[in-house]
């Protein structure tokens, strides 16, 4: 057991170093979820709850849940 895993291991690791175009297009798909998690989320996803007391956000919350649950049943 011991010794097919450090086969399988040293299969992977000998293959991400053999590889040239594979490295180009694993630091695309990095660049690309860095971009889409760290700097979009800045500016598409506002914290409606920064600077809010536990209270508070759960009034937000439950709010939210209860305008949407009400909308949902009109519009059916």
């Amino acid at each position: 057991m011991k010794n097919t895993l450090k086969a399988i291991a040293a299969f992977y690791c000998d293959g991400f170093r053999e590889m040239r175009l594979g490295r180009t297009l694993w630091a695309l798909i990095l660049i690309k979820l860095f971009v889409m998690f760290c700097i979009l989320k800045c500016f598409f996803f506002p914290s409606f709850l920064k600077g809010k007391t536990e209270t508070e956000k759960e009034q937000y919350v439950g709010g939210q849940l209860i305008d949407r649950g009400t909308n949902h049943l009109l519009n059916h």
